[in-house]
């Protein structure tokens, strides 16, 4: 199965973030990093829920329709059906999001941003000034993680600008340009604090990170 992350960004999309970002880092000792996920969590527990809930109504309906009221038949029907459904709801994003809570998906694009900013060493630059922007499209839900260095100077609520930037752009299907503008306020933002230096050098990749394994 393709990754949907892939398919976020054009090849073209891509560029022209990943300039904007050596472009920004001219004007910044910061580093600014873009990863996109197709999702933060597999969510088996809402597969499961969502199979379970979907077989129990197709057998007590297919039980109904057959006017059957043997146990053994309702039993057949609901087994074969969760193995049917268990696939369909794992494998369509729209149905298991369903079986999802709001404050499921929170926690988990909270916990995948954290765990990739230090897995990626994003919080190992010298001065601690790298920034994550986290877009996670199964929940729809973006995340930026500052270091402490920035979180020193910047408060979190300065990073929702960042978030609305890129939530705005998706639903106007203009991806791209969504995250080459909030790369371009990051740079706004971190320069008045954090102002190129002298002996400054590129510390983190500028390629945009597409998938949670890459």
């Amino acid at each position: 199965m393709s990754d949907p992350a892939e398919k976020f960004l054009t090849p073209a999309e891509r560029l022209q973030i990943e300039a904007r970002i050596a472009e920004a880092e001219k004007r910044t000792s910061g580093e600014i990093v873009v990863q996109v996920v197709s999702s933060s969590d597999h969510y088996p527990l809402a597969t499961m829920i969502g199979s379970l809930l979907l077989a129990m109504l197709f057998g007590i309906a297919a039980a109904l329709f057959f006017r059957d009221e043997n146990m053994w038949f309702f039993l057949v029907v609901f087994s074969l059906s969760f193995i049917a459904f268990h696939e369909l709801v794992k494998g369509v994003a729209l149905l298991k999001r369903l079986f999802v809570t709001a404050s499921d998906m929170k926690a988990e694009v909270e916990e995948a941003a954290m765990q990739s900013f230090y897995l990626r060493n994003i919080n190992n630059t010298v001065d601690h000034t790298g920034i994550l922007i986290y877009i996670s499209l199964f929940e729809r839900k973006v995340r930026v993680v500052a270091d402490q260095g920035i979180n020193a100077k910047v408060a979190q609520e300065v990073w929702q600008e960042i978030v609305a930037i890129i939530v705005s752009g998706i639903r106007g299907k203009e991806h791209g340009k969504a995250i080459a503008s909030a790369v371009d306020r990051c740079a706004d933002i971190l320069s008045t604090h954090f102002p190129l230096k002298q002996d400054d050098r590129n510390e983190l990749p500028n390629e945009v990170i597409m998938g949670r394994g890459k």
